[in-house]
Order: structure tokens, then C-alpha cells, then sequence
């Protein structure tokens, strides 16, 4: 799970996208979602939380204060589950916060399964938030070639991130790029990490 990035969004692969985007009515901020998010992957026996989506954060993971609503409000929220990786993502809402609150409702519910004892419920429920693993780089082209590097040998990890956020602003499918661009930089991204380590 190491390439999924808190920004920009990290959308699953082959997850539909959500053509209408309502006005929800849920009473909730950002800080307060993004913390019960947290809270509630804890509570159900998950770790290793990580919450894609499109706004930008400052170094210590919290978003700048004055961070303007992003065209696209969709959220993805990874996190490790008994050894298995498990994404749930929402768009339907037009707030980022909203969709985080859906997803907190939704896990809430899914422990409540586990709480009045239909467990095997809850484990045939989760094969549909198994998070799809990112396509083979089929192109052959090296990280340094995907992240334009090539020439630039002495690289460190920190500016091959830099390069990594500023490619995917442009191959990522909400902002004209594509999934199989996505895909590619995203595994150059993962090979970036463990040989720049």
C-alpha cells in the first residue's frame, strides 16, 4: 500500500465514479470526519489508515487551513484488515467531508455486523472492499524514465516524490490523464521508494 498517496486522490482502479453528485445533509467538518474515519477503522481491528483525496496537505498530513473545496470530492480510504488490504471509496457527495462521513457510516455499520454476532457476514461483505492491486508496469520503461528522471542520478527519495505528485496532477484520470498512465506511475512511484530508500 506503500504508493497509495493522501494527495492527490488515489481512486481504486476499476471502482466506477459516480455520474450525479448530491448536496448530503450531514453535519460534519473535515477534522471531524477525517478523525471518526480513523476512530472507526481502529475500532473495527483495521491499521495503516490512509485517506485519499484531492486536498492538499502540509507536511505533518492535515490540510492547509485555508484549502479551497477541489472539483472533485471523492475520497478513498485504504487501510490493512486481517493481513488484506481494503479500500472504501464514495463520490456521490459534493463535499469531500461528506463523503468521508458516508464511509464512516458505512463502517460503522459493517462492525454493528460483527457486534450482533453474523460475522461471516461481515467477512463475505469485505471481499468487495479488497483493494484491486495496481496493474503490472507492462511498458517496460524504467521508475526513472516513468518519473522523467533519467539524467538526474543523484535523486533522493523526497525529489523523486516531488516529481512523482507533479506527473500524477497530469495522468490522473480526473484530470485528463488515464487509468493505465495512473497505474504506470503509480508502480514507478513503488520502485522509485525501494531503490531511493
Amino acid at each position: 500500500m506503500s504508493m497509495i498517496e493522501a494527495y492527490p486522490l488515489c481512486w481504486p482502479v476499476g471502482r466506477p465514479r459516480s455520474k450525479i453528485h448530491e448536496s448530503a445533509r450531514f453535519a460534519t467538518g473535515f477534522a471531524k470526519a477525517r478523525n471518526k474515519i480513523v476512530s472507526e477503522v481502529s475500532l473495527l481491528g483495521g491499521r495503516d489508515v490512509i485517506i485519499s483525496t484531492n486536498i492538499e496537505l502540509r507536511r505533518d498530513g492535515l490540510p492547509y487551513a485555508t484549502y479551497r473545496t477541489p472539483d472533485d470530492a471523492g475520497v478513498a480510504v485504504y487501510f490493512t484488515y486481517k493481513k488484506r488490504q481494503m479500500c472504501f471509496a464514495c463520490d456521490r457527495w459534493r463535499k469531500v467531508e461528506d463523503n468521508m462521513h458516508a464511509i464512516n457510516l458505512t463502517i460503522s455499520a459493517l462492525r454493528g455486523v460483527a457486534r450482533w454476532g453474523t460475522g461471516d457476514m461481515m467477512e463475505a461483505a469485505f471481499t468487495g472492499f479488497a483493494a484491486l492491486p495496481a496493474p503490472e508496469q507492462t511498458t517496460g520503461r524504467s521508475f526513472w524514465q516513468v518519473l522523467e528522471l533519467v539524467g538526474h542520478p543523484g535523486t533522493t527519495l523526497e525529489e523523486a516524490r516531488q516529481q512523482y505528485k507533479r506527473l500524477a496532477s497530469i495522468r490522473h484520470p480526473d484530470k485528463g490523464g488515464s487509468h493505465s498512465a495512473m497505474a504506470e506511475l503509480n508502480a514507478a512511484w513503488q520502485q522509485a521508494q525501494e531503490e531511493l530508500q
